[in-house]
């Protein structure tokens, strides 16, 4: 299957600056999710990439075809659109057919191949169901059908399960993956859903303002975020501001409201630096405030504070600590017993501690804990 290049690609709508200096390589087989929030250019970026939108500047190549002038039609891509786009009027057999009529197949092969593809995605016996008579995930299968029949170079797809309910959306995950790599094909996703991205995805690359502010795999992006807004974007996370009071190769000590921290941090991040530590709330641990009581082994950051705020989550309870120096910070785990208003003690370890520089344009809104 056919790479994906693309390079300083720009989009402006009039003054309005959709899509900025975005440089990315999906390599071949590749599933890449273009993650961000709504406006940030993901969907503008798929779009350029299928042809729907001229590039304002940049260059789209696939595999060895540079196709940034290409019309849609000879770029050889599958799409599949947040709303599926079918032809209500269209049997689901029908609707998988259409692009290989626009291709004039011969219509024996277009018979065999639709069968094939309809049998794979789950549809045998559904294809004289016209899209009314399909549910929200048959829906979906038909237009992955319909896009993949034409054995396209790269597979795009614009929000496909945002149409779905909570349960069906986690199932589709895991069968686009599935499916994805059974064909073994080049796929750019485009989603503002956090967990649908690192459920899917190979690379993600997360998307802010029309930039490419990060681009890693799922793991890195999560335990390693680069800046305080990707930090903030991606899962629940605390986020506490401070400055660096020393470093040693990656560890450093941080100086914060809530008192000094040792962690980890990005490259740069010198003495005196103003920085924001990301530590995430499953990564904390939480215990009675015994007085005298020793470090945990293992342990080398540990806070004393008062539970503000305590939620049942189900499969875990949610607890909101003041921590004092204005910081409240969230903790997530199983069976802790207690209420609000009880004295706690948390703690957590150097290598759940990252260090990010400061992020002035990180507003008060996007920080779902840390500083209040």
């Amino acid at each position: 299957m056919a790479e994906i290049r693309l390079r300083g690609l720009t989009k402006r709508f009039g003054e309005v600056l959709a899509v900025s200096e975005f440089t990315l390589e999906a390599a071949s087989g590749e599933l890449v999710a273009l993650l961000g929030p709504s406006g940030c250019g993901k969907t503008t970026t798929l779009r350029m990439v299928a042809g729907f939108e001229t590039p304002t500047a940049g260059r789209i190549t696939l595999g060895e075809r540079d196709v940034t002038e290409v019309a849609p039609e000879r770029r050889n891509c599958g799409m599949v659109f947040q709303h599926y786009a079918l032809f209500p009027h269209l049997t689901a057999a029908q609707n998988a057919a259409f692009g290989l009529e626009m291709r004039q197949v011969p219509r024996a092969e277009i018979a065999r191949r639709v069968a094939a593809i309809l049998e794979r995605v789950g549809l045998g016996g559904l294809g004289g169901r016209f899209p009314r008579q399909l549910s929200g995930g048959q829906q979906q299968r038909t237009a992955l059908a319909r896009a993949l029949v034409i054995n396209p170079s790269v597979l795009l797809l614009d929000e496909p399960l945002a149409n779905l309910d909570a349960k069906l959306r986690e199932e589709m995950r895991f069968y686009i993956k599935s499916l994805q790599r059974e064909f073994g094909i080049t796929t750019l996703y485009v989603t503002h859903d956090q967990a649908e991205a690192l459920v899917l995805a190979d690379r993600v690359a997360v998307m802010m303002d029309g930039m490419l502010r990060q681009f890693d795999v799922p793991e890195e992006i999560y335990h390693r975020p680069r800046s305080a807004a990707v930090a903030a974007f991606i899962g629940l996370t605390n986020l506490l501001p401070g400055r660096v009071a020393s470093r040693s190769g990656e560890a450093l000590v941080v100086e914060t409201p809530a008192g000094p921290l040792r962690g980890r941090g990005v490259t740069g991040l010198a003495p005196g630096a103003r920085t924001v530590v990301s530590v995430r709330p499953e990564h904390i641990d939480l215990d009675g405030d015994a007085a005298g009581a020793p470090e945990p082994a293992g342990r080398l950051n540990r806070l004393r504070g008062v539970v503000a705020e305590r939620t049942f989550l189900g499969a875990v309870t949610d607890f909101r600590v003041d921590v004092g120096g204005g910081l409240v910070m969230r903790v997530q785990g199983r069976g802790a017993a207690h209420r609000a208003g009880d004295r706690v003690a948390i703690s957590f370890a150097e290598d759940a501690a990252w260090a990010v520089p400061a992020d002035d344009g990180l507003q008060a809104a996007d920080r779902p804990a840390g500083a209040r």
